[in-house]
């Protein structure tokens, strides 16, 4: 007759928390990996925003020789699609304007958007605020 159950036959309580530690340590290595990887994707996404609507504020500029009055002009006259949300604070709202400095030819005018900036208060991976990224 065979056995059943041998006295040796299966794990040892030391060996299931070595091995259960051992899964919690790579679990924590790779959602800091992961927790990394999705903040450097939106500061990628924050870059090309700031890139874009930088660009369409020049083209505004280049056609109409004045800067846009709002960001929202830039859609109206159909430079951008739509505002793009920051990523970092997951809105459109957000975005500070920086006002043109007043033209000495035409002191009338009023001075419109010259630059954009993120209006987010965090910090980037590589330690610069957001909000005073060129």
């Amino acid at each position: 007759m065979k056995k059943l159950h041998s006295p040796t036959a299966g794990f040892t309580l030391i060996e299931v928390l070595i091995v259960i530690t051992l899964i919690v340590v790579l679990a924590s290595m790779g959602m800091a990996s992961y927790t990394n990887s999705v903040q450097r994707s939106r500061e990628a996404v924050l870059r090309e925003d700031l890139f874009r609507m930088r660009d369409a504020i020049d083209q505004y500029y280049a056609d109409k020789n004045k800067y846009p009055q709002t960001l929202s002009d830039l859609v109206t006259e159909k430079y951008l699609r739509e505002i793009p949300r920051d990523p970092t604070t997951n809105s459109a709202d957000t975005w500070t304007t920086v006002p043109a400095e007043v033209d000495a030819n035409n002191p009338g005018a009023e001075p419109g958007v010259y630059d954009v900036k993120s209006g987010s208060e965090g910090t980037s991976l590589d330690g610069t605020k957001y909000a005073d990224w060129d």
